[in-house]
């Protein structure tokens, strides 16, 4: 395993409070470090990326993210061993557990707000053992509402598609990914269909545009309502001003000004959609590895 010095984590440190004070986001170190030392001996080797939101009443915060983590660690019982989050009795607490039991690893990524703390641990499938919806919803601690949609997602060609899930502890939710898909599953009559089954109005013209240079497809699930809370739809490029739709203003001020660590910039701008209606997601890759191009596609590709 890789170790860390102080300087090094020192220096992610200080890539996270200029983030934090570009987006207007305060930071405090006390607050910061103890995620930092927790899993410090791995951090600065990952794929590292920060991620801020439009919709209201999520934003206020800046994400940092971590992944390639390696797969013999256990990310959730880091995080309460180092009271980064409580013990729960909650279906969250027990879900990671299972899924490890059930699926192959091949690594983990870690999600932290500069404000809200933990939030989240995403258990990546290798690519040779992705997984499927009705078998992952048969654990007894997913959201129910995964199984009352695994025909619609079989309708979409998505069963059997499932690279990767995303488990909230904050916000006490699950996200089910599905990367690597072919591309008509990203033409506008298919996000169309898609929304219409989810019970989610109809997307706009700007927001199709965007989806159909999506490299992923994910929906949020929650333990209180078997509906599907947000479907989202992410975007690669080394450039956003070369997207088909204009970023958001607040997130186009960010980009010469946020920190990179490599010359090779990339950024993601993600479509994300609910029954209350449309929103955008923003995140940039401080630090990049060009392996994770392997589960998605560049805007201009």
């Amino acid at each position: 395993m890789f170790t860390t010095t102080e300087s090094e984590l020192d220096d992610l440190y200080a890539a996270i409070e200029k983030s934090a004070r570009v987006v207007d986001v305060p930071c405090a170190r006390d607050t910061v470090w103890p995620s930092l030392t927790a899993y410090g001996t791995m951090l600065t080797h990952s794929v590292i990326s920060f991620r801020v939101v439009t919709d209201a009443r999520r934003s206020g915060d800046l994400d940092y993210r971590f992944l390639t983590l390696p797969r013999d660690i256990d990310p959730y019982n880091i995080a309460l061993s180092n009271k980064l989050i409580p013990e729960t009795d909650h279906p969250v607490g027990a879900l990671l557990d299972q899924v490890r039991k059930q699926c192959p690893i091949d690594s983990y990524g870690i999600d932290i707000g500069v404000v809200g703390g933990f939030k989240k641990i995403w258990p990546f499938f290798p690519a040779d053992g992705v997984q499927k919806v009705s078998e992952l919803a048969a654990l007894p601690s997913m959201p129910p509402g995964l199984g009352d949609h695994a025909r619609m997602f079989a309708r979409h060609g998505l069963e059997d598609k499932v690279g990767l899930l995303g488990i909230d502890y904050h916000d006490k939710t699950m996200n089910v990914y599905f990367p690597g898909l072919p591309a008509d599953c990203f033409e506008p009559r298919a996000i169309v269909s898609l929304h219409r089954e989810a019970g989610f109005p109809d997307p706009s013209d700007q927001f199709l545009s965007l989806t159909e240079k999506a490299f992923d497809i994910y929906a949020t699930f929650s333990w209180e309502s078997p509906r599907i809370e947000r479907l989202c739809f992410p975007v690669i490029t080394p450039d956003p001003t070369t997207l088909p739709v204009r970023i958001d203003p607040r997130f186009e001020q960010l980009v010469d000004k946020v920190p990179f660590s490599t010359n090779d910039r990339r950024f993601t701008y993600a479509a994300t959609s609910s029954p209350q209606g449309e929103s955008y997601k923003f995140s940039w890759f401080y630090q990049w590895q060009p392996r994770i191009l392997d589960k998605m596609k560049t805007s201009d590709s």
